[in-house]
């Protein structure tokens, strides 16, 4: 949570809440006693789940004037079972109510990719490989869906295009070859940013190689490619994986000694878990 740029959440925050309220909640306004009190109870109705996001609840309630007090609230990465009591918030019961879903949102689907997150992590424990994610995150959301990554216990690509060289076959094709591609990013590149090059073949593994790569990413190959790419190259570059890799697939990759596996489902196909909101009025 530390990483996160708060200001930037807040107005994350401000965005999702008046795409939901418009001009103004009308059931709400209606049915609530202007200065009503409450209490609001959200609890998991989920047979496993890994707590992402849960320092947003307060946050959304206090940007829609519930003046909230938080009296409980699991911890971050925590993992939690159907009935358990996720949080219980005190406050404006208008603003609760206008925070409702815009709360429920964020938690759902940020506790969706720690809790994927967590499975993929806990099918590799025991071998050397990380379970890392990808750009292919929800517009907007990129810094809160890898930082819930983080939560589930797996580990973070580059943030963005400025954080990271990585040479896919676009720019190889661009560049002329897998050298010359290497050649112009050591140019331009600061001296910090690793050159990472995508290989699908173990020619271009050898290729990328010689042309002094940092890292390389093996895509879409078979178990015995990744074994021998292990074999060529030793400990002294790091091999990640990318590629149609599930859960069912993930440990035999690991196995293989890799030292990363990139997982674009921890982000982009997760189904949000399911929580929900009671409030008791005072």
């Amino acid at each position: 949570m530390k990483l996160l740029n708060q200001l930037e959440i807040a107005e994350q925050i401000r965005r999702a809440l008046a795409e939901d309220v418009g001009q103004g909640d009308v059931t709400t306004a209606s049915t609530v006693a202007p200065e009503q009190r409450g209490r609001a109870l959200i609890r998991v109705k989920e047979p496993r789940m890994v707590l992402a996001g849960g320092f947003l609840i307060e946050r959304v309630f206090r940007i829609a004037g519930a003046d909230p007090r938080v009296i409980s609230l699991k911890a971050e990465g925590s993992e939690l079972k159907a009935g358990d009591l996720l949080a219980e918030v005190e406050g404006q019961l208008a603003g609760l109510l206008i925070g409702e879903r815009t709360a429920l949102n964020f938690v759902q689907l940020l506790s969706a990719i720690a809790t994927t997150t967590r499975r993929y992590v806990d099918a590799v424990a025991g071998t050397r490989a990380k379970i890392i994610d990808t750009r292919k995150t929800h517009p907007g959301l990129r810094a809160l869906e890898k930082y819930a990554v983080r939560a589930g216990g797996g580990h973070n690509h580059r943030f963005g295009l400025d954080s990271g060289v990585l040479i896919k076959e676009n720019h190889i094709a661009a560049a002329g070859g897998i050298s010359s591609a290497i050649e112009r990013a050591r140019q331009l590149a600061p001296h910090t940013h690793k050159i990472e090059v995508e290989c699908e073949t173990l020619e271009q593994l050898n290729e990328a190689v010689r042309a002094g790569a940092d890292v390389i990413l093996l895509d879409n190959m078979t178990l015995d490619q990744v074994r021998e790419a292990r074999t060529q190259v030793g400990t002294k570059i790091l091999l990640e994986v990318s590629g149609g890799v599930t859960l069912e697939t993930v440990q035999g990759i690991a196995e293989t000694g890799v030292d990363l596996i990139s997982v674009g489902a921890l982000t982009h196909s997760v189904k949000a878990v399911d929580i929900s909101m009671r409030i008791d009025s005072a």
